[in-house]
């Protein structure tokens, strides 16, 4: 049966399916239990759900059945051991009791950017559905939550019917994530919005049936979390439609930073001021270092590569300009090192041999220990490469960074970090650094010289103590 599209539901109303397994309430599996799935994992087992993890990463699994969290997220970690606790909730190598344990199975594994152009490596995502599809035995839904080009739910959908037989009935939905790292566990709990992607009422059911929690969640709270029901293809569009839209207003801001050093305006006035104007809002609008991670630098990358080889790609052009201008930023900082330190840029850009520099933040935001594609971190070999000795403070983020960039020096602390600069560089908004006494932090300097990758600190405080200071788009 075919339902039509697209539905928006505050309050669904859809009618109750029953789990091929006979359980009361769908037993849920997330395939691949990185960021995105262990994360999902974790909540689900919180709301109440009988959870199922797998991963071909041995130790991973290892160590989430141990109760520890090989990511830092805030309170994750506790969440996890409640629910390994009260046996709701483990992880397994074992795709065959991965199989035989599930009605829904979400896959979460990766789609990193391939190593021969911009679009996505679906590899993972391949080799997840088929080795799952191999073990089924009986009806089951399989449900796409990994970041994907448009289309590749028709794709998952011919996978599946390769590899089961047809008399099993196994359907395939969409249902993207929007998690944000540091805040994810209140995104899958307190989510914004839901958006399926179905074929059919009994899909249609059992993804109600698998999110149910979050609504009765919703519905305590004297709260509403809208549903959104539509195709395929619109559901694997709104995730990265919405990554597109949020790095663009960021690069959009940057781009007026630019302008700003250029004629002597102050971005961050500027932003509040546009900011003030409900059809743009003030989020997203802080002009800095520019944006990185995990999702948006690959998916806009992704997004263009998939509407050039669907003839669209005119469309998408202005996001090779976001694209562009966000990795202007860093090299903006090398600029306003140089501007500090008195060194001339040759050809080959500014050389810093001779100085030490102090680089606070390596991760790509806050409250997160990710440096994948982390701008901070990107900054930092940039100066290493042009001659600094680099000394490296994060939070949580210093031993991943290690591995990603072992040249660097890194450090225990803020206090080792700075001592004996000659230049900070605050390139990660941690509260810890916003918060810092520049004035204490002046006793241990060589030199009281600050860039302000992210605007965040007080301009004024910094000043007052004597501090040299340097920020993004602003005179």
């Amino acid at each position: 049966m075919t339902i039509p599209y697209p539905t928006i539901q505050p309050t669904p109303a859809i009618a109750a399916v029953t789990p091929p397994s006979g359980a009361p309430r769908p037993r849920v599996t997330f395939l691949g239990t990185g960021y995105l799935g262990a994360t999902y994992a974790i909540c689900y087992a919180e709301l109440g759900y009988e959870v199922l993890g797998f991963d071909v990463d041995a130790d991973k699994i290892a160590m989430l059945n141990a109760g520890q969290v090989p990511i830092h997220e805030p309170g994750l970690d506790e969440l996890l051991r409640r629910n390994l606790a009260a046996g709701r909730l483990r992880f397994s190598t074992d795709i065959a009791e991965t199989a035989d344990f599930g009605d829904v199975h979400f896959i979460c594994v990766g789609t990193p950017q391939r190593a021969d152009g911009m679009g996505a490596d679906l590899s993972y995502v391949e080799a997840s559905v088929t080795s799952l599809a191999q073990h089924l035995t009986r009806k089951a839904l399989i449900v796409g939550k990994s970041t994907v080009p448009v289309g590749t739910a028709e794709w998952v959908e011919q996978l599946v019917g390769k590899h089961t037989p047809h008399d099993l009935g196994v359907e395939v939905a969409w249902s993207p994530e929007f998690l944000q790292e540091g805040f994810a566990v209140d995104d899958v709990l307190r989510p914004n919005r839901i958006v399926v992607g179905v074929k059919s009422e009994w899909a249609n059911g059992m993804l109600y049936a698998a999110h149910k929690g979050v609504f009765d969640l919703a519905a305590t709270e004297d709260r509403e979390v809208p549903l959104v029901v539509t195709d395929f293809a619109t559901a694997e569009l709104v995730k990265v439609a919405a990554n597109a839209f949020l790095a663009t207003k960021i690069s959009f801001i940057n781009a007026m930073a630019e302008v700003c050093e250029a004629s002597g305006g102050d971005v961050t006035q500027l932003a509040r001021a546009i900011g003030y104007d409900p059809r743009i809002g003030n989020r997203f609008l802080q002009a800095g270092l520019g944006f990185g991670g995990a999702c948006l630098p690959k998916d806009i990358r992704a997004f263009q590569a998939r509407a050039q080889e669907l003839g669209a790609g005119e469309a998408l052009r202005f996001l090779h300009e976001v694209d562009l201008i966000n990795l202007r930023r860093r090299t903006r900082v090398l600029q306003l090192a140089a501007d500090l330190l008195g060194r001339r840029s040759g050809p080959a850009g500014p050389d810093f041999s001779g100085t030490r520099i102090a680089v606070l933040g390596a991760t790509f935001k806050p409250n997160t220990d990710d440096v994948r594609d982390a701008p901070a971190l990107a900054v930092a070999a940039l100066l290493h490469k042009a001659g600094a000795d680099v000394h490296v403070y994060d939070p949580q983020g210093t031993e991943n960074a290690r591995r990603a960039v072992p040249e660097l020096t890194y450090e225990a602390g803020i206090n080792e970090a700075v001592t004996g600069a000659d230049l900070v560089c605050v390139l990660t908004e941690w509260a810890d650094f916003r918060n810092a006494d520049p004035v204490a932090l002046g006793e241990l300097v060589n030199g009281r010289k600050v860039v302000d990758g992210r605007n965040c600190l007080d301009s004024a405080l910094w000043t007052q103590a004597g501090w040299e200071y340097r920020g993004m788009g602003r005179p």
